[in-house]
């Protein structure tokens, strides 16, 4: 009798890639642009919940989440019927110049979803990138000011605005220049590793305070500066959690020059950290929001969220042709009911159980310099020395790779942090499955 498959977790059938995969990656390589990143030969071909299928037959875990998008799992049966039954009814009709009910039914929803109540408004895009742009035009139309203050090891995206906030990997500004001007770069608190080398305990205060008392005394005049941009939770930069008083610090100096708060909750948002929206986790309150990925399970969609009296341009200030599309948005509508009815719980509640044994792995592998994260955005440093903290840069990328063969899709972020950012369904078997594939991993790279 053949042995029975656990279809919620990984089989592997092939030499990683497997044949059709090497043919498909040789065409890849010929045909497609060389700008993108791609950390090892995953050929998807179908997907299901957490688990992906390359073209060989090969099953993975996924717990990249196509790059924390796809919140509900992937091809969730509840909203793929909601895609096909908008397909069949209108595909697109632009909202830039029409009007129609998916709009501001799901702008109505989000502005239900804002912990204060009050009115807020809604602009949808395409992409992160997209609401990025958006918002910085919003904070620069409302306030009159034309600077920003951005974060060392924020990622905001690639477009030309987007990437003057971005300052993540030179690579991804190399080349570019001039970028947009006014942006300031400053550092984001990590407990783990202050940039500015203060003491643990004083790392987010004395990292808000910086802004204060050294940038707008040397470089930026403060009545110069509408917005803050901020990620509640860095992402690219490595999955760090800021201290609360740091955003509190933050929103006190914002408000003392009455400068807008942007939150960047593209990557954080949308139940990713067990909560809607991350920065619920602390007492911070954005004037504008920024949110994509998670939104729509996997359809492209951005959306900002201003509060109403900063959401106040004129017709043709700002448009899109393609955001907001019917089938996004119905999607987002089926994401944001089942996020609200099953998987933000489901986030905090295996995050806390995957987290608690990710910290349990410290103690047998000396090369986790630090776990960190909440919900199901989760990071584990890998570092060469635990009591100098350098950076392991190449063993990560390593064991990412070494995870992938074992069949647990995982990516990195930052310098040296290995990032779990699976769909939001997965339950305890898989989030065990994923720690121990990980210390596997480590046994062989780094024991």
């Amino acid at each position: 009798m053949a042995p029975e498959v656990n279809d919620k977790l990984p089989r592997i059938v092939t030499k990683l890639p497997g044949p059709k995969a090497r043919q498909i990656v040789e065409n890849d390589h010929r045909y497609i642009s060389p700008s993108y990143t791609r950390s090892y030969p995953l050929v998807v071909e179908r997907a299901s919940g957490a688990i992906v299928e390359d073209v060989d037959g090969n099953r993975f875990l996924d717990f990249s989440a196509g790059i924390a998008v796809c919140a509900t799992g992937h091809c969730h049966p509840d909203v793929v019927h909601a895609i096909q039954q908008q397909t069949a009814k209108l595909i697109h009709m632009s909202g830039t110049d029409f009007y129609y009910s998916l709009m501001p039914d799901v702008a109505r929803k989000l502005e239900s979803l804002m912990p204060d109540r009050g009115e807020w408004r809604c602009f949808f895009g395409n992409s992160g990138a997209e609401a990025i742009e958006a918002a910085m035009k919003l904070a620069r139309y409302k306030t009159g000011r034309w600077q920003f203050i951005a974060f060392q090891g924020s990622f905001h995206g690639r477009t030309m605005g987007a990437l003057s906030l971005t300052s993540s990997k030179p690579i991804q500004r190399k080349g570019f220049g001039p970028l947009v001007p006014g942006v300031t770069h400053v550092p984001y608190p990590n407990p783990y590793r202050c940039p500015l080398d203060h003491e643990h305990q004083s790392c987010g205060a004395a990292c808000a305070k910086y802004i204060e008392d050294v940038v707008f005394k040397t470089t930026v005049n403060p009545e110069e500066v509408a917005a803050i941009v901020i990620e509640t939770v860095q992402g690219e930069g490595g999955y760090v959690v800021p201290p609360e008083d740091f955003l509190i610090e933050l929103e006190r100096i914002a408000r003392k020059y009455g400068i807008l708060i942007v939150a960047d909750e593209v990557q954080c948002g949308m139940g990713r950290t067990g909560k809607m929206f991350a920065f619920e986790h602390f007492d911070f309150h954005p004037d504008i929001v920024a949110l994509a990925k998670g939104i729509a399970s996997g359809m492209p969609l951005g959306a900002v969220i201003a509060r109403s009296e900063i959401m106040d341009w004129p017709p043709g200030a700002h448009a899109s042709t393609f955001g907001g599309n019917p089938i996004c948005l119905a999607a987002a509508a089926e994401t944001i009911r089942l996020l609200e009815e099953q998987y933000v719980a489901n986030a905090a509640t295996i995050g806390e159980f995957m987290k608690s044994r990710l910290e349990g792995l410290m103690s047998k592998h000396a090369v986790i310099g630090d776990v960190r994260g909440l919900g199901l955005m989760l990071g584990a440093e890998i570092v060469k020395d635990r009591h100098t903290r350098e950076k392991a840069t190449a063993l990560r990328d390593a064991i990412v790779t070494d995870c992938f063969k074992r069949g647990l899709v995982i990516l990195g972020a930052g310098p040296s942090t290995v990032r779990f950012s699976p769909p939001l369904v997965i339950d305890e078997e898989q989030a065990a499955f994923a720690v121990n594939t990980f210390s596997e991993s480590l046994s062989a790279l780094a024991d």
